[in-house]
């Protein structure tokens, strides 16, 4: 068998092929399922084990030498691809080339950032995965709030005994600044935020935000309620309608909720704005005394506001969009609609 081996390679290597027939046929005779190199392998099963290392190396060689043999002659009878440059003709039009566009999260989020920038306040960002005191505790929340309970937060399991949650708003990023800076304090908090609750047109278990805080003495409501009126009439134009509410929230006293005018049913009734005529887009009120003393901020010299509100509602709003689960489904079709704005 070794004799056979030796003879079969030296033919190969005397072999010369030039066309693609020629490399067929070699391929066949020699590398095919009824080739003779396949028919050694076969006869190599029944040899003495004592001489299989032997035969074994030959036979390998002869593998790969006829396998390198019909590489080479089919890269040689391929044609080349190069054009020269006699060939090329430079006036022909360039290959269309489709331009991406923003989010439009991406979009409604520069705008929001750019609105409170004009009049001083400064963008802060924090982590996404908080502890439980700069989320809660330092917010004035009470150990039995149901914002803590398992319905509204995703904790994160530990080792240890502290918690530790995706972080429900970016609050958090306003106490952060509070502890390490001191007033006067005027700062936006853009980001992601995570609450477990059930997705549909109106709410997502992940979604934007964008809080802001200012800290000085003498800071009134009247203060929070005319940059609140700044940013609206700048996103949205003079004539849309404003209305307060008031509500609770932990960390402010006293406490209110901004609705505007529906722009998607223009005030007449629609599911988003449940056929109210109003959408509230903002929580906001002046910051707890308690807040300010927890970061260590003497709230006897120095009061402050805070607002926060939901990007994808005010993008809802401002590109007429009545579902907030296009924002995440990554369709294309909805998303090429946002080429053309800047």
């Amino acid at each position: 068998m070794e004799d056979k081996i030796k003879s079969y390679l030296d033919e190969i290597n005397g072999i010369a092929i030039s066309t693609d027939e020629q490399a067929e046929q070699f391929r066949l005779k020699y590398l095919s399922k009824k080739g003779l190199i396949t028919s050694l392998f076969d006869e190599f099963k029944t040899i003495a084990p004592e001489q299989r290392k032997t035969i074994g190396k030959i036979l390998n060689e002869l593998k790969q030498a006829a396998e390198l043999k019909l590489s080479e002659a089919k890269s040689a009878s391929q044609p080349t691809s190069a054009v020269s440059n006699a060939q090329l003709d430079l006036s022909l039009p360039s290959d269309p080339f489709n331009l991406g566009s923003r989010h439009p999260i991406s979009i409604i989020r520069k705008q929001m950032t750019d609105i409170f920038t004009k009049i001083g306040f400064v963008v802060s960002e924090g982590p996404e995965i908080e502890d439980d005191w700069h989320n809660f505790g330092a917010l004035n929340f009470p150990a039995d709030h149901p914002a803590r309970d398992m319905q509204d937060t995703f904790f994160v399991e530990t080792e240890g005994d502290e918690k530790w949650l995706l972080r429900t708003h970016t609050s958090s990023v306003q106490v952060r600044v509070m502890e390490n800076q001191k007033p006067p304090i005027r700062t936006i908090s853009p980001g992601r935020v995570y609450r477990n609750e059930t997705i549909s047109a109106r709410a997502h278990c992940q979604f934007h935000q964008v809080e802001g805080l200012y800290i000085d003495e003498g800071v009134s409501f009247a203060d929070l309620k005319q940059t609140l009126y700044y940013f609206v009439q700048e996103m949205f134009g003079d004539k849309i309608e404003i209305r307060f509410r008031p509500s609770f929230f932990p960390f402010t006293e006293p406490s209110a909720e901004m609705d505007i005018t529906c722009l998607i049913c223009e005030g007449k009734g629609c599911p988003v704005c449940k056929h109210s005529g109003w959408v509230e887009i903002l929580g906001c009120g002046m910051v707890h005394p308690n807040v300010l003393d927890n970061c260590k901020i003497d709230s006897k010299v120095y009061t402050g506001f805070a607002f926060g509100m939901g990007i994808e509602r005010i993008a809802m709003l401002k590109f007429r969009v009545n579902d907030l689960r296009l924002f995440f489904e990554n369709d294309m079709r909805f998303l090429s609609q946002f080429k053309s704005v800047i």
